[in-house]
């Protein structure tokens, strides 16, 4: 298989408000930068965006590397959050409905497709990767 890298990254002004989304894919030398956005919109979806449909332009199950500095998108996915769940009805712990299940219903079948490795970065810290998909982000969310 493959292994390719991907970083991502969400914008909102406001919350909600217009915003956007940036990833980065790399595979052997290459990069590939994906983005776009929305209005009206959450933080949390445009996180979400970036890493659906960077795994959606993928052709082919691949290993994927993923850095995201969103809690919200790592946490769901390493804690075992997304899978309770979509088990309890897109129910959380205090029976409250998950919010963005149209995204976390859109990504299950992506997280099935490919070997996932999950990296939480500091956002707007050291990582340029990260940095760059946070200017794509903004950048898009200034389009509305």
């Amino acid at each position: 298989m493959k292994k390719v890298t991907i970083y991502t990254d969400g914008a909102c002004s406001g919350n909600p408000g217009p915003g956007g989304w940036g990833a980065i894919l790399e595979w052997n030398g290459i990069e590939k930068e994906l983005h776009g956005g929305e209005n009206p919109t959450t933080n949390n979806r445009m996180e979400l965006t970036a890493v659906i449909v960077a795994l959606e332009t993928l052709k082919e199950s691949c290993i994927v590397e993923l850095y995201s500095d969103s809690k919200y998108v790592i946490d769901a996915l390493t804690k075992g959050w997304l899978e309770s769940w979509r088990k309890n009805g897109w129910r959380k712990a205090d029976k409250k409905q998950v919010l963005n299940i149209d995204l976390w219903e859109r990504l299950l079948p992506q997280l099935q497709r490919h070997e996932m490795h999950y990296h939480w970065v500091k956002g707007h810290a050291e990582n340029e990767k990260n940095n760059r998909c946070d200017q794509m982000a903004v950048e898009e969310s200034k389009k509305f």
